[in-house]
């Protein structure tokens, strides 16, 4: 099974009235989810199944990766991936994950890197070695699990197979 781990992209701070959860993304956030929804196309990284916080900022970046995706996949919107944005997202990942083969997570830091560091017990060295550096924002870790179902997830068990920030990918206007 496969766990994609993406933190939502760029917020916009433009607007010091707004409550954290209403942040919307800014232009960049807004072009590096197209860019990231790309990659997950262009690399068979299609989600069967989605759980997204329900930050605007979660939400948009959702938004923009949808019409990149060939299928439909089953979402789920969670208030507890934002409230829960300082701890790990494991018991969320159990509890509503399901056994979608491709589960991706749209979520903040700390959580996003928390979730990624705690899971990974094995992995590509140089992608250990970026996630521990810095988790930015649309950054994705892809981890794979020998399990049945998400409800039996336990920490050290996933092989961190990459880690891509999406100022290493070329955009098409760029």
């Amino acid at each position: 099974m496969r766990l994609l781990l993406l933190r939502h992209a760029k917020s916009d701070w433009d607007n010091p009235g707004l409550d954290d959860i209403d942040r919307p993304l800014n232009s960049r956030g807004k072009a590096a989810s197209v860019r990231m929804g790309r990659y997950l196309v262009d690399n068979g990284l299609v989600p069967n199944q989605i759980l997204c916080s329900t930050a605007q900022r979660s939400r948009e970046t959702l938004s923009r990766l949808l019409p990149c995706l060939p299928h439909e996949a089953q979402i789920h919107l969670l208030l507890d991936l934002y409230q829960q944005s300082e701890d790990d997202y494991l018991p969320l990942v159990r509890k509503h994950g399901g056994r979608a083969p491709n589960l991706l997570v749209i979520g903040h830091n700390p959580a996003m890197e928390e979730t990624a560091t705690t899971l990974t017990g094995t992995g590509d060295g140089a992608a250990i070695e970026s996630l521990r550096e810095k988790y930015p924002t649309a950054g994705l870790a892809v981890l794979d699990f020998d399990i049945a179902e998400w409800s039996e997830l336990q920490p050290g068990t996933g092989h961190l197979e990459r880690f891509v920030k999406p100022r290493d990918l070329k955009d098409e206007a760029d």
